[in-house]
């Protein structure tokens, strides 16, 4: 198959995700959004809270991760993700629950980088939620 690639995503906990038919995936990369293709350059990056988009011959994932490091070469992306939850999984509990922990992330912010990756989980949550709410 011309064109796709091995995609794993992966938790402490399980694989959340494997398949070797990834067309492309974009990432929350911690200096931006970014996408990989099959044939990438070899790529090691942190990962900041946010959505990551997987596009598969047979359909589309979404999830959101709350950081963790990305591993890309021409023919795998791995990621190791701190925490993911598939946006088909986040309930309005689970999405409330989320929403106040970056909440208090942000309100108890020291520096600026901790200021930043948990901003970057609001608006991701809010992003994600707000696809789920009908207009």
């Amino acid at each position: 198959m011309a064109g796709t690639f091995t995609f794993e995503l992966v938790s402490p906990e399980r694989i959340l995700l494997a398949t070797e038919d990834a067309e492309q995936v974009q990432l929350p990369g911690a200096e931006g959004d970014f996408t990989v293709l099959a044939g990438h350059a070899p790529v090691i990056s942190t990962l900041r809270p946010g959505l990551l988009d997987v596009v598969m011959t047979n359909g589309k994932k979404r999830m959101f991760v709350k950081g963790g490091f990305v591993e890309i070469d021409p023919k795998h992306v791995t990621v190791l993700a701190q925490t993911a939850i598939e946006a088909a999984e986040m309930t309005s509990d689970r999405y409330a629950t989320e929403l106040r922990a970056a909440e208090t992330d942000l309100s108890a912010a020291k520096d600026d980088d901790s200021r930043f990756m948990a901003q970057s989980a609001i608006e991701a949550l809010k992003q994600l939620h707000g696809a789920k709410t009908p207009a």
